[in-house]
């Protein structure tokens, strides 16, 4: 049996994703569904905001992000470490935690400093890193969403223009996008009070979350139309 703990970290959930999903998403959809299924959820999410509707938002984020894991493992491309590179408990643009871009109107992104002694052991630590970072105090849920979707549609973009001319600094790119996805999903569940591990260890107890087997044997027509 396949299941996601509350106390594992990003690489392990893009583990279990692997597990369950990576071989019926493999045969069944093109990386341009995958990406519609990614933005299909998070739309829906964002929608739940527009609402007011909480567990419409989390539950859709929960499987955006799945979606998500899934898609990087087509591209080879490993969540956790992206995240950490991208964000090493700093502001991927000023440099700072707090973010202080806003504040300093900070112009042009600031090269920043690795420290592996600060890098989260958990996903529920880099959760609570990126609250650090951005601070749910510091914007409403309205804003989270927005940030959302503008940052899908840049991972989208990046990854077309990799998939378009194959070039591997166009991949870079892509990862880099990755990991501000991933950023702004922990800021809306940062502005609903979410326990992101929590709630994925709750879903993905049993393999897949609806036909609890391992691979996933959920229709290709279920999925289409699941909501």
């Amino acid at each position: 049996m396949a299941s996601f703990q509350e106390n594992g970290n990003i690489h392990d959930f893009q583990e279990f994703v692997k597990e369950v999903y990576f071989l019926p998403n493999d045969r069944d959809y093109e990386l341009s569904e995958m990406l519609n299924n990614i933005q299909r959820h998070a739309m829906r999410c964002i929608k739940g905001i527009r609402q007011g509707n909480a567990e419409k938002t989390k539950v859709n984020a929960l499987i955006s992000l799945s979606w998500f894991s899934s898609t990087m493992s087509r591209l080879h491309i490993d969540v956790e470490d992206a995240v950490w590179q991208r964000f090493p408990y700093l502001c991927s643009y000023c440099g700072k935690a707090p973010c202080e871009c806003k504040k300093n109107a900070v112009q042009g992104r600031k090269k920043v400093i690795i420290d592996e002694s600060k890098r989260p052991k958990t996903m529920r630590e880099f959760q609570e890193m990126f609250n650090k970072i951005y601070p749910a105090s510091a914007r409403t849920l309205e804003i989270a969403g927005l940030h959302l979707a503008e940052e899908l549609g840049e991972l989208s973009e990046a990854v077309w223009t990799f998939r378009g001319e194959r070039r591997y600094c166009d991949l870079e790119i892509a990862v880099k996008e990755a990991a501000d996805y991933y950023s702004t999903v922990m800021s809306v569940f940062n502005s609903l009070n979410v326990d992101v591990a929590g709630e994925l260890s709750k879903l993905f107890f049993n393999n897949c979350h609806v036909c609890h087997k391992a691979p996933c044997e959920c229709p290709y027509r279920f999925v289409r139309r699941f909501k």
